[in-house]
């Protein structure tokens, strides 16, 4: 009760109320040995599923693990590839740092919107710069920051929040293990299979798969993706399940 006072003092009563009645429901659920893949919770499953897979099918392990092997398909040297590739890097690491001041204040989907729309556009310009064939300068390792910014500054920040709070307390262990598992195993998938279709496909197709996957995204963040800032998890947990 102390700490609610100091975090929430208009509601702590309120909040104090729902965690005690979120406890006895985990203490029921543990008795019956309440299932993740029941019918009551496949609405938050959906939504971790899907928030771990869009997450990978944007490309980002596979650019992260493959940079030079992408900035020399693109005419640099192995010189400059290495150095874009410490350039993703950092900004990776500041634009991270930036999401965590502002997830709080704007909110989950605010910055999974911003997000899909500089992802879309960074991984079309990239696409379309494999098709010209136009690779004079700095475009693509300029592209791919642009590419990692939004991605750090979105989906890389918010994916585990956002898992971590949308599965009542009962089951929200197994949920976000199961985001977890999606996430890698997902990311294994398009780590290992992204060399073959580079190389037999070429970067214009690869990375326009990439850039509408990330238009599916948006859709579904638009249409679908709660929004969970200034919330208690009780309450998160049991509104995605009732509605």
């Amino acid at each position: 009760m102390e700490i609610l006072r100091i975090i929430n003092p208009l509601n702590c009563e309120a909040e104090l109320a729902a965690i005690k009645g979120s406890e006895k429901k985990l203490g029921e659920s543990s008795k019956n040995k309440e299932s993740l893949f029941s019918g009551q919770y496949s609405k938050p499953v959906i939504f971790a599923v899907l928030f771990a897979f869009f997450n990978q099918v944007s490309g980002i392990n596979a650019i992260i693990y493959y940079a030079p092997r992408i900035f020399e398909m693109a005419g640099l040297g192995a010189h400059s590839s290495l150095l874009s590739t410490v350039g993703i890097g950092l900004i990776n690491f500041a634009f991270t740092l930036l999401a965590l001041n502002f997830i709080d204040k704007v909110g989950r989907r605010v910055l999974m919107l911003i997000g899909s729309f500089g992802l879309i556009a960074s991984l079309f310009l990239v696409a379309f710069t494999f098709y010209t064939e136009r690779f004079s300068g700095m475009a693509i390792p300029i592209y791919m920051m642009v590419f990692i910014a939004f991605f750090a500054f979105s989906q890389g920040a918010v994916i585990w929040v956002f898992i971590s709070e949308i599965f009542p307390n009962q089951v929200r262990a197994k949920g976000q293990t199961l985001g977890s598992s999606t996430h890698w195993v997902m990311a294994a998938l398009v780590a290992f299979y992204f060399p073959y279709f580079a190389e037999t496909f070429g970067g214009a197709v690869t990375f326009s798969f990439f850039g509408t996957m990330m238009v599916l995204q948006l859709l579904f963040v638009w249409r679908f993706m709660p929004e969970t800032k200034g919330k208690s998890l009780e309450s998160i947990g049991d509104n995605i399940v009732l509605h």
